[in-house]
């Protein structure tokens, strides 16, 4: 079967607010599939493929799209199912973050965890705002019992600071932070959990938040609510902006599709 993201990808970026920026008009590929379902263990590269009307979905790289367990198989398989007329890949971010784990991740599994451990040098929920505060006493309320985790579980002491000068970490937090990313290049298993936080990472600003998801500490709802303590207050302070709660609710589903395959891999 043709390489359907790698063509839908050369005429439209990913995120549609990207889209508008740039002027692009929107090219979608019309659907030409009557049903996606999984198949068996069995096929090129292992795993669980996806497959539509009976043939192998390719990533851009032109690997098999294919999935470590059935249910996850299936859940990306479901995304396919829920396109109606056309394929957007704006919507189907379980298949868009399969892509990145098999074409990357699994090539670049210490790179990518490397990555993930730079923001714990200034992860968000270490910069305190000093006011108003109602802030402040929120982001005390969301980030300290996370911060205390970190401490108990991990070994991990977090400085707190206030304001957004760059303060250095303690070595040996870092250190024992780090040490809880998934790295083996060789487990099936930490690839796509690494795949996982490491869009956790990027979205929210914080490696630790990421790593108390993976490990179950919190749930997505809760990560979700941490992540988004100032944009929420600044919302109720000063409104609602339609074009942020586009981008907002975008950024949720990439969340919940992480969340998604952690779930699959306790």
């Amino acid at each position: 079967m043709r390489d359907i993201f790698t063509e839908i990808y050369r005429t439209q970026p990913l995120d549609p607010m990207e889209s508008a920026r740039q002027g692009a008009r929107v090219t979608l590929r019309k659907r030409f599939y009557e049903r996606a379902a999984v198949g068996d263990a069995t096929g090129e590269g292992g795993g669980y493929p996806i497959l539509l009307d009976g043939k192998p979905v390719r990533t851009p790289a032109r690997r098999a799209l294919a999935a470590p367990t059935p249910a996850l198989a299936a859940a990306i398989a479901e995304e396919w199912n829920a396109q109606t007329l056309v394929i957007d890949p704006a919507r189907m971010p379980l298949t868009r973050l399969a892509n990145a784990v098999i074409d990357a991740v699994a090539e670049q599994a210490q790179a990518v965890a490397d990555e993930i451990a730079q923001y714990l040098g200034s992860d968000l929920l270490c910069y305190r705002a000093d006011a108003p505060e109602g802030l402040v006493e929120r982001q005390m309320q969301m980030w300290d019992p996370l911060l205390a985790w970190a401490h108990d579980a991990l070994g991990a002491r977090f400085v707190q600071i206030e304001g957004v000068v760059f303060v250095e970490q303690p070595r040996a937090a870092l250190a024992a932070a780090r040490a809880a990313i998934p790295a083996d290049a060789n487990s099936v298993q930490d690839i796509w959990r690494l795949g996982a936080m490491s869009v956790i990472t990027t979205l929210t600003g914080s490696a630790l938040l990421a790593l108390a998801l993976a490990q179950g500490r919190i749930d997505v709802e809760a990560a979700w609510a941490a992540a988004n303590v100032d944009e929420d207050w600044q919302m109720q302070q000063w409104g609602q902006d339609d074009l942020a709660l586009e981008r907002r609710a975008n950024r949720l589903a990439d969340l919940q599709a992480a969340a998604t395959v952690l779930k699959h891999f306790p």
